[in-house]
């Protein structure tokens, strides 16, 4: 079968790379510095073996900063980094995607936020066709603010999407919470718009209200995406680790919070989850990975399935 691509967001931990330009607007960041240090980091996947990439939402600084004009025409002044970018993507098979900041609010109430989300997602789309990537290459967003109203603000989120531009809406994808817009929620919002789930395995356990099982979630997040796209889902263990509180009066011992990534992979859940997929069945889907040491984590539990469970290691790559 299709292997489960492992992957990671961001930021490198195992080489001394960086993601993107991130020098304040005076010193004049730019895409084409981003590029740079994103086909580097593409040249490090490709010797570790990894072909599931997210890219850092930051890559054109200010690009759609409402009081810096002169950041606006990033992506036309880079057209043939663009493309060259995404060239050495497809030579060594990388499937790339996106997750845009925070402020991407399309459940919110007020329009200028809701433009604003908007003008971000245009951005971004904009730059995966720029580098010529296909529809797996996605753009991951959150419901947004529940605004003293959940219902209304998955209402809201349908209206928004319906008004994306169509290049925008092809590549847009729905995670939910593990605070505010469940699972649950997030399949309403599909019904009614056609967006594909990606499934938060950690999200899934933290805000759950109707106790759906995760051989159940699976299946489902899954069956709304199209035929022809791969799916994406998000794995992460609890962080388990003690946490210290700086107060006035000094540090505090405080338990760990379980919406909280950990550093590396609970390995034994993530071989769970991989029978699970094997035994139902299921349609060939790739895996980020959301762990705090990013590429060491990925390496290592790709290590403790093979020591673990050899069964699965010609599934997953």
């Amino acid at each position: 079968m299709t292997p489960y691509r492992l992957g990671f967001p961001v930021k490198v931990l195992g080489a001394p790379l960086r993601s993107h330009d991130s020098r304040r607007w005076q010193n004049q960041p730019h895409l084409s510095v981003s590029l740079a240090y994103l086909r580097d980091i593409f040249t490090y996947l490709h010797s570790q073996r990894i072909t599931f990439y997210r890219m850092a939402g930051q890559l054109a600084p200010y690009a759609t900063h409402p009081d810096l004009p002169s950041f606006h025409r990033q992506l036309d002044e880079c057209g043939v980094e663009l493309a060259a970018t995404g060239d050495l993507a497809r030579q060594y098979g990388l499937r790339l995607t996106l997750h845009p900041a925070h402020y991407v609010q399309l459940s919110s109430p007020y329009p200028a936020q809701v433009a604003r989300a908007a003008e971000e997602l245009r951005l971004a789309a904009d730059l995966l066709d720029a580098m010529g990537l296909d529809e797996d290459a996605v753009i991951v967003t959150h419901v947004g603010g529940v605004y003293e109203d959940a219902a209304a603000g998955r209402e809201r989120y349908v209206l928004a999407c319906a008004r994306l531009p169509r290049h925008v809406r092809r590549r847009l994808v729905l995670e939910h919470d593990d605070r505010r817009y469940s699972f649950e929620d997030a399949l309403w919002i599909h019904r009614r718009s056609g967006v594909p789930l990606v499934l938060d395995v950690l999200h899934l356990r933290c805000l759950n209200p109707v106790g759906r099982p995760l051989a159940d979630a699976l299946p489902a997040a899954l069956a709304t995406w199209p035929p022809a796209r791969r799916p994406k889902i998000h794995v992460s263990s609890p962080r388990t680790a003690l946490r210290l509180l700086h107060l006035t009066d000094g540090a505090h011992p405080a338990p760990p919070l379980p919406n909280q990534h950990s550093d590396f992979l609970d390995p034994f859940a993530c071989i769970d989850l991989l029978r699970l997929a094997r035994d139902l069945r299921l349609r060939p889907f790739d895996i980020m990975l959301e762990a705090k040491a990013k590429d060491l984590a990925l390496l290592r539990l790709r290590e403790q399935i093979a020591h673990f469970a050899p069964d699965l290691m010609g599934i997953v790559a």
